[in-house]
């Protein structure tokens, strides 16, 4: 049997449709969702539906935690035996352990080569991270050029997200820099982006509406003159918005490549229900090089 020559792997938080992940052959490794007593993985034994159902019921929060180096150890251990080399891209290490423990496994199996990238992202900003690193190595790139390609982009990919509630976020410690708007009024709608890997704040609105006109007002000045733009729209339990910002992106950005998704329930434990966001890179910055 013929071994593919790259296998890409990435994390539940950027919760990649199955049928996309499928289709570009992405392996997935679940983090951690504690429940009380209850541990869960991410997004493989508790649906999202169930998630944020619960959630708005619970009296406590869950915690998560990040696949541990033994788990990352017989991903990587199964994968060796179908691929001759591996490249994985995982939710930013200033949010999550698993860079970290991902890079345990790999000095654990020294002898065979395999790639960890800290996208410095997460949910679909990281997917279409890795989903770019599947192209590349089905394009028959070699895996430091397929960790190159996702390296190169880390720096380009941006996320912009409103939430409901920055309670979430401050009770489990990912708040950052949005810390200054809890001391604002209960009613505004943080709009928050990932700044190397971090969560900082970019503005604060009063009505969610408009912080999702601040939201697409901001892409457009991040992506004045874009010639190939990658973006994905992600909710937390809001479908219906989420479809509606699908169609305001696709109408006004026209992208190369426009994914819609769930947020998955370790990041949602962290950003709350109605959360609402977008991830977005330019193509033309792999193109540089010819």
């Amino acid at each position: 049997m013929a071994q593919k020559s790259v296998a890409i792997v990435t994390d539940s938080s950027a919760f990649l449709p199955e049928a996309l992940r499928e289709q570009h052959g992405i392996y997935m490794i679940p983090l951690n969702l504690h429940w009380g007593e209850e541990s869960l993985l991410d997004g493989v034994e508790i649906t999202t539906d169930e998630f944020y159902r619960r959630l708005a019921e619970a009296d406590a929060l869950p915690t998560t935690s990040q696949p541990s180096a033994g788990r990352f150890l017989e991903l990587f251990e199964e994968l060796a035996e179908e691929a001759e080399s591996i490249v994985g891209v995982f939710i930013s290490s200033e949010l999550s352990g698993t860079v970290a423990s991902a890079n345990a496994a790999r000095e654990m199996m020294a002898d065979f080569p395999i790639e960890i990238v800290d996208s410095r992202s997460a949910s679909l900003g990281l997917g279409l991270i890795a989903i770019a690193a599947a192209r590349a190595a089905e394009e028959g790139k070699d895996y430091h050029q397929v960790a190159e390609t996702a390296r190169k982009l880390v720096p380009h990919t941006r996320v912009i997200f409103v939430v409901d509630t920055l309670e979430y976020l401050h009770k489990g410690g990912r708040i950052g820099g949005a810390r200054r708007f809890l001391g604002s009024v209960l009613s505004i709608k943080p709009l928050l982006h990932l700044v190397d890997g971090k969560i900082e704040p970019l503005a604060s609105v009063r009505t969610k509406r408009k912080a999702v006109e601040q939201m697409l007002s901001a892409i457009r000045e991040a992506t004045a003159g874009a010639e190939a733009l990658h973006m994905g729209v992600i909710n937390a339990a809001v479908p219906d918005e989420g479809d509606a910002l699908c169609d305001r992106i696709r109408g006004e950005f026209d992208p190369a490549e426009l994914i819609q998704g769930e947020l998955s329930p370790v990041v949602g434990t962290h950003t709350g229900p109605g959360t609402l966001g977008v991830g977005f890179y330019d193509g033309a910055v792999l193109e540089a090089d010819g």
